[in-house]
């Protein structure tokens, strides 16, 4: 995806995943769970873990779970033997093999099905597995990566996601943050696309008029970086102009850039008390952190840069429950 290479951005929270990222990788953990929103660099996130570790050597392999039929990814993942079922003609090394003594990344892992999270489970437990028709067990030395663009806890509370699966990816949790709760940082991944395609084709654009920077700065955002560094890649394709100009943007853009800003102006209005704004300032800051780390207190905690003693102490003095 995206920003080859390494995480672009400068907002305090994407440093505060950077050290999340070189603290997992230096240790031993064996299974690592990403959060984050749809093209905001889960994939890079999973790379950077495993490049650098000790493990950087071997085979990083990237599965998309929802991307397999259901009756084909235990085959991709654990292989099989030659006659296991129809078709399969010769033995097949699975992607598990493949990934020995290096990572996996399992991308989108709410996707994978009940008997195939049973499967998964048991092989983060033993380091074991039978290929499909197999009888003698592999074993491995794998570390496993999840990403998932929803709440696992909630997954789980719905009975669609395996509780005790979810228990054992939730060793470490990393979350990223969307493109809009980042600042500015959405003109420093810009400059970074502009040069990106400027090189790959061989024209420059050297910035933005005014209104389409404001434009930028007040639109959510949905797609991410992803949906930015498509953006850009459009316009360096259909457009001559040395800038960006506001006709080169969708029409969706500036529609939902002033929706957007229509809706912040409009919790602005009335008489402000100012202790009931910061409190629930503060307690909503909580619940998102909170809820991005599925009630996890420690990794709260950690994300809001408080010790968990002090988090306690602010949810008892704002009445949420603990």
């Amino acid at each position: 995806m995206a920003y080859e290479g390494g995480l672009i951005g400068e907002h305090s929270t994407l440093h505060e995943v950077r050290r999340l990222i070189s603290r997992v990788a230096a240790s031993s953990a064996r299974a690592v769970l990403i959060y984050g929103e749809t093209g905001t660099g889960k994939g890079v996130v999973a790379r950077l873990i495993h490049q650098q570790s000790s493990r950087a050597r071997q085979e990083f392999v990237d599965v998309n779970c929802a991307a397999i039929p259901d009756n084909l990814l235990e085959s991709e993942l654990f292989g099989h033997e030659k006659g296991a079922f129809t078709g399969a003609l010769a033995k097949k090394s699975g992607l598990i093999e493949v990934a020995d003594r290096g990572s996996i990344f399992l991308d989108e892992i709410r996707d994978m099905n009940s008997v195939m999270q049973a499967k998964l489970l048991t092989l983060m437990d033993t380091q074991r597995f039978r290929r499909v028709g197999a009888v003698k067990p592999i074993e491995v030395d794998v570390r496993f990566i999840a990403a998932t663009n929803r709440i696992l806890l909630s997954e789980v509370k719905e009975g669609r996601f395996r509780e005790d699966l979810y228990y054992r990816l939730q060793v470490v949790a990393i979350n990223i943050p969307p493109l809009r709760e980042r600042g500015d940082d959405v003109f420093v991944l810009t400059d970074h696309f502009l040069r990106k395609f400027s090189a790959r084709y061989g024209r420059r654009i050297l910035g933005m008029e005014p209104a389409v920077r404001d434009t930028f700065r007040r639109y959510p955002w949905p797609g991410n970086v992803r949906e930015l560094e498509n953006l850009l890649e459009r316009i360096f394709i259909l457009e001559d102009d040395e800038i960006i100009l506001m006709r080169h943007l969708p029409a969706r853009i500036p529609r939902e850039a002033e929706r957007a800003q229509g809706a912040e102006a409009a919790q602005g209005v009335g008489a402000v008390d100012y202790h009931a704004a910061t409190t629930a300032f503060q307690a909503n800051l909580i619940r998102k952190a909170l809820s991005a780390c599925d009630d996890n207190i420690g990794l709260a905690a950690e994300l809001l840069g408080l010790s968990r003693h002090a988090l306690r102490h602010q949810m008892l003095k704002l009445g949420m429950r603990q």
